[in-house]
């Protein structure tokens, strides 16, 4: 099975919204977690599910929070996520994470 690869900035994007959802509520935080593991878990097992953004790049909605996964697909048959972005953010804003 492949594996899921984090950029830094993903990975920080991901605690961070953690992070706000706790300060809010615990409930709803363990509640995002638990999506966000479950929409991470459809991307490995299924890579090409989720739309293409383009050539390189998919993006998988999480289900019931303003966030999306961008990945994409390495040679190696691991999935690299580069970016758990909210949908307030700039589109694109992570492509320089390529």
């Amino acid at each position: 099975m492949a594996e899921l690869r984090y950029h830094p900035d993903a990975d920080d994007e991901a605690k961070a919204a953690l992070r706000w959802y706790d300060a809010r509520s615990p409930r709803k935080a363990r509640r995002f977690d638990f999506v966000l593991e479950r929409t991470f878990d459809e991307i490995v097992g299924q890579p090409d599910r989720f739309p293409r953004l383009d050539h390189e790049f998919r993006e998988a909605a999480v289900p019931r929070f303003p966030y999306s996964v961008i990945y994409r697909a390495l040679p190696s048959g691991d999935v690299q996520v580069v970016a758990v972005a909210h949908a307030s953010r700039e589109p694109g804003y992570w492509r320089d994470r390529a």
